[in-house]
């Protein structure tokens, strides 16, 4: 069991996080997300799931995101004792087709969308050899981790302005000087510009838009000699949702950082 005890500034008077079926207790927080929807790409396991659980927790309603509607279900089985209304919405993010269905699935629900994390990602194999990447795994690299986001963001930051609130977080990595990894890296680095590109156009509105980096985590993607479990993403990865609407914009956040959530 992993616990976690964060001493908090004067906004906050702490957190406490234990595992990854965790209960996290926030006694006063920056805003309150009760009533909130939350749309979270890759969610079926991993760090989407956490990032889930512990939005859950704080009262947000859920749309989990899976490849397959089949692989929802552990995740709405986790989330179901919370009291909070929870939806599925699946499809590939690497076809085009596929993203626009999913976007349709979550506007026939009918809700608005006040929460993004666009958390789902892939990582091509490792080449020892980094000029032997080839072309297709470029394109699928950037399909997910890029254009998808894109996609999302194009689809539900302007409802967001509309609505009068909005919190976006884009998942990045701190991968650098691996070219083993170039396709990887390189659509990290492109998540950031379009990050920080749109943080600005959004500076004027209620809309939040920042990164968050996980670490390196012991997920499928991450493998199993990551530095820490998947759990440590808590309760750091919430931090970007919880800012006020004159927060930061076009910032890094550091899920591991054990002061986020007294800047």
């Amino acid at each position: 069991m992993l616990s976690i005890i964060i001493p908090i500034s004067n906004n906050l008077s702490y957190i406490y996080c234990l595992s990854a079926l965790t209960i996290v207790k926030i006694l006063k927080i920056m805003i309150n997300l009760k009533g909130k929807n939350a749309l979270v790409t890759g969610s079926s396991r991993g760090i989407g799931q956490q990032i889930v659980l512990g939005l859950a927790q704080l009262g947000c309603n859920i749309i989990v995101h899976g490849r397959t509607k089949e692989s929802c279900t552990k995740t709405l089985d986790l989330v179901k004792n919370h009291n909070v209304k929870t939806y599925c919405v699946y499809g590939e993010l690497s076809d085009e087709s596929q993203v626009n269905l999913i976007i349709k699935q979550v506007k026939d629900l009918n809700i608005n969308i006040d929460i993004l994390y666009n958390n789902a990602a892939v990582m091509t194999p490792y080449h020892t050899d980094f000029w032997n990447h080839s072309w297709e795994e470029w394109m699928e690299t950037f399909k997910v981790n890029v254009f998808a986001m894109y996609s999302l963001c194009r689809a539900f930051i302007p409802p967001m302005i509309e609505n009068g609130f909005g919190r976006v977080v884009n998942l990045t990595s701190g991968i650098k000087g691996e070219p083993e990894l170039a396709p990887y890296g390189a659509s990290k680095w492109a998540v950031n510009k379009l990050t920080d590109d749109l943080a600005v156009k959004l500076q004027n509105t209620p809309v939040r838009i920042n990164t968050l980096d996980p670490s390196w985590l012991r997920t499928d993607l991450g493998g199993e000699h990551a530095h820490n479990p998947v759990e440590a993403v808590m309760p750091g990865a919430l931090a970007p949702a919880l800012i006020e609407n004159d927060g930061p914009n076009g910032q890094e956040f550091s899920a591991l950082d054990q002061n986020i959530f007294s800047k």
